[in-house]
């Protein structure tokens, strides 16, 4: 039994410092092989990230200002009774498009008829009287001439005729007032438009006059204005470009348009028609107005819309893609990689915008700005560039 245990005891004693060598050897094999690797990996360094860019280019555009305003009828007209009396009958739909001329109302006549009646038999009774007058007048005259009868008679006689014949002409013009009115028993459409609704209901006595109740009111679709607020530095600037020429004979020859609330695009063409005569000074701005055709009558009064004014024509400006300028708070910026493939930040100050291009002061033409992988990009980084096959610039306007 002592024997087996010390044979035991060798074993174990030769297995441990065997497991000793064996883990020195590897560890020294292992630290060998890593130090080369390392090295290795320390002289190899990253290539630099590839972004893609695009070149600034310049166009010929017309630069724009834009303004808010709403659109207002060209005639807008209230209507009102120029007779009193009971209305008799209501001749149009609410909201239909009536002409100038088409019958709206009609109050009862029976009364004006009368009327009429009265006046024309008081001028038959004028007349007989004139005819008379003009009669004795005649007679005193011949008189006169033989001696039977003095002059005073015969200036009598002359009044008497003159007195008739100024009753015919009141007698006259009673029966035109007495003719106005029976014809203002019926209410015709002024001007051509949409009306609105009937106010009143027939069977009602209405009231005459200027400050009587509105039977309905007509609003004219075609033409259609639309009016907008300058400001005084804008009308300064308008001002001085017109140089020589009026600033009203400029604007009436200025493009403009109009897009209204759901429309992408300035879709309605149409000319300034009016500038006011002075500044408001509560608001300090400047009212214009445009004209537009209206033949459809999708623009109605009151709507409300973005109107357009070029301020120059055939100007060159530098422009980039939208997605390649990035903001800093109020600071707008872009990426420019130069010919190295060096990257640094240049600030811009925005222009008008077209589709997916902006003009852009702080560029010029040529210079490749990153538009893409802009997560990479930083002051003074190094990168590859590639340029974009996207084209620079759309010119659809928006």
């Amino acid at each position: 039994m002592p024997k087996s245990s010390t044979l035991f005891t060798g074993v174990a004693l030769a297995v441990f410092y065997g497991g000793i060598a064996w883990y020195a050897g590897e560890r020294v094999s292992n630290m060998s092989f890593v130090a080369p690797v390392e090295a290795s990996a320390s002289a190899t360094q990253a290539p630099p990230p590839v972004v893609d860019v695009v070149a600034a280019e310049t166009r010929s555009i017309t630069e724009w200002d834009e303004f808010s305003g709403r659109f207002e009828a060209v005639d807008e007209v209230a209507i009102r009774a120029r007779v009193s009396g009971y209305l008799n009958a209501v001749h149009f739909e609410p909201g239909d498009i009536v002409e100038k001329g088409d019958l709206l109302f009609t109050i009862d006549p029976r009364p004006f008829e009368t009327a009429l009646a009265e006046a024309e038999a008081r001028l038959g009774e004028a007349r007989a009287a004139a005819n008379l007058a003009e009669k004795e007048l005649q007679r005193a005259r011949r008189l006169t001439d033989n001696g039977h009868t003095s002059q005073s008679v015969l200036d009598e006689r002359i009044h008497e005729a003159e007195r008739a014949e100024a009753s015919i002409a009141a007698a006259e013009a009673a029966v035109s007032r007495a003719k106005l009115d029976l014809g203002f028993t019926q209410i015709h459409a002024p001007v051509t438009g949409r009306i609105s609704d009937d106010f009143v209901s027939p069977g009602n006595l209405i009231a005459a006059g200027a400050n009587a109740q509105s039977l309905t009111e007509i609003v004219s679709l075609n033409p259609i204005h639309f009016v907008f607020d300058a400001t005084e530095q804008q009308y300064l600037e308008y001002m001085r470009a017109a140089s020589a020429s009026s600033l009203r004979e400029m604007a009436g020859q200025t493009p403009v348009a109009v897009r209204l609330v759901d429309e992408p695009e300035f879709t309605h063409s149409g000319e300034i028609d009016f500038i006011d005569n002075r500044i408001d000074r509560s608001t300090g701005t400047i009212r214009g107005r445009a004209v537009f055709e209206n033949s459809d009558g999708v623009l109605t009064p009151g709507m409300f819309g973005r109107l357009r004014l070029a301020t120059a024509e055939d100007a060159i400006r530098v422009l980039i893609p939208e997605r390649a300028i990035g903001s800093d708070q109020t600071t707008k910026f872009v990426w420019v990689v130069d010919d190295a493939g060096t990257v640094s930040r240049r600030s811009v100050t925005l222009g008008d915008r077209y589709a997916d291009a902006r003009v852009v002061e702080g560029l010029s033409a040529g210079e490749q700005v990153v538009v893409s992988g802009l997560h990479m990009v930083g002051p003074g980084a190094q990168v590859t560039a590639r340029s974009s096959e996207e084209p620079t610039v759309q010119m659809a306007k928006r």
